[in-house]
């Protein structure tokens, strides 16, 4: 039993020992968030599997952040006339990136959807992240208006031609993402950055 017992508890152990700026699986802080890691398979604009693992990997500050959204998005019961029974919750695309994959991703689309790898992205520092909102109960993610990397004015945050069920879920999403100390990314709606997060060193460790 005391065997049992150390290995249950080991995990918290490890982090909360660890600096902010580490990267740390997510599902290991929020056991209930839902992960669908795009650059681990075809399905992404590169049509190119650019990870080797599906798990994610994002800063420690950033995802004691994002523990505080799930549960206040677990609480939301009723929205704009619509009920989610078990509330809603998050969905993530993609967090940490190692840095060698950003000129990859560079060299096939480039600016303003993929950083200059010289000066490298958010997402190479655990900052940004790719999510969206999903109904707990159903698994299925809200209405975003576009798919995720849909590269085009529609993805925007200023874009206003859209269904009123799609303004309305992307404002949720950005209203209690910046609540939350993150920032927009205005061409992409399913783009933000943990602001503390933005000045951490480029990072690039292989995810296995």
């Amino acid at each position: 039993m005391k065997v049992i017992l150390f290995f249950m508890f080991f995990p918290v152990f490890v982090i909360s020992q660890s600096a902010t700026d580490e990267m740390i699986n997510v599902k290991d802080v929020i056991a209930d968030i839902e992960i669908d890691i795009r650059y681990n398979g075809t399905n992404n604009f590169t049509g190119q599997k650019l990870y080797s693992t599906d798990e994610c990997f994002y800063s420690l500050a950033g995802i004691r952040a994002l523990q505080q959204i799930q549960d206040s998005l677990h609480n939301i019961k009723q929205y704009k006339g619509r009920s989610f029974p078990e509330g809603l919750g998050l969905k993530i695309f993609d967090a940490y990136r190692p840095h060698t994959v950003q000129y990859l991703m560079y060299d096939i689309v480039g600016p303003p959807f993929v950083a200059n790898p010289a000066n490298g992205s958010n997402h190479n520092r655990g900052s940004a992240l790719d999510l969206t909102i999903i109904d707990m109960q159903t698994k299925e993610e809200l209405d975003m208006g576009t798919e995720f990397d849909f590269f085009g004015d529609e993805a925007r945050h200023d874009y206003t031609n859209l269904p009123q069920i799609v303004l309305d879920n992307r404002s949720l999403l950005k209203s209690i993402m910046l609540h939350y100390n993150f920032r927009e990314y205005v061409v992409e709606w399913w783009h933000y950055s943990y602001n503390p997060a933005l000045n951490y060193p480029l990072m690039d460790f292989q995810m296995k």
